[in-house]
């Protein structure tokens, strides 16, 4: 990019603050225009699967806004795959409760969904990717306060990296980012698929 090009618009088809905050993190500072897209709307074989035609019908949705005309719309979703159930956000306390008792000591596979749309060209690209989730035991009494703190009730899966349940992960296989909510690797692989590289979306002073 030289300096005559201007830097290409880019939105982030999520209201996910951590996803927002490992992308400007990168150097990037993308706009929030949420889907409102209705995510039961969407079935899937497979959990994999799921997370990546919400990623799609999010990117799609905002994609097709007339004033986003010449963006870049990156969309993504996260659930958690344990034995082959999808799992997103806890619908209430009481899942959210019952989620971490049946996940504790076990291990599960979060899959996030990605879709990068370049709606100047008019088309898109998409992977998911998948980090191997090992979870600690938590006592009922952490379980119980962890959920009284409500922020298993905003996070696929009902757990966070970079929140009050970090204690009570023993660690993971694959990226971070990806738990949290967007696999950046995977980012830059989609971008460039659509012959852009991520640099040239870097705001000024960060390359």
């Amino acid at each position: 990019m030289t300096d005559q090009q201007p830097r290409r618009r880019l939105v982030l088809a999520s209201q996910s603050p951590a996803r927002l905050n490992l992308l400007r993190q990168a150097g990037l500072d993308p706009e929030v225009i949420v889907s409102g897209f209705d995510e039961d709307a969407v079935t899937a074989p497979t959990p994999a699967e799921l997370a990546l035609a919400l990623a799609e019908a999010k990117a799609a949705v905002v994609a097709a806004r007339p004033e986003v005309k010449g963006a870049l719309v990156i969309g993504c979703d996260s659930v958690l795959d344990l034995d082959g159930q999808a799992y997103g956000k806890p619908a209430d306390a009481e899942e959210a409760t019952a989620r971490w008792k049946a996940m504790r000591g076990r291990a599960g596979t979060l899959e996030t969904g990605h879709c990068v749309y370049d709606t100047a060209a008019d088309r898109f690209v998409s992977a998911t990717a998948s980090t191997v989730v090992r979870f600690g035991e938590p006592t009922d009494d952490e379980i119980a306060a962890y959920v009284a703190s409500g922020e298993p009730l905003h996070v696929a899966g009902a757990f966070t990296l970079d929140g009050r349940s970090a204690p009570f992960i023993d660690g993971i296989d694959g990226g971070h980012g990806n738990v949290i909510g967007i696999s950046l690797p995977l980012v830059r692989k989609l971008l460039a698929e659509l012959g852009v590289s991520i640099t040239e979306l870097w705001t000024p002073g960060e390359r």
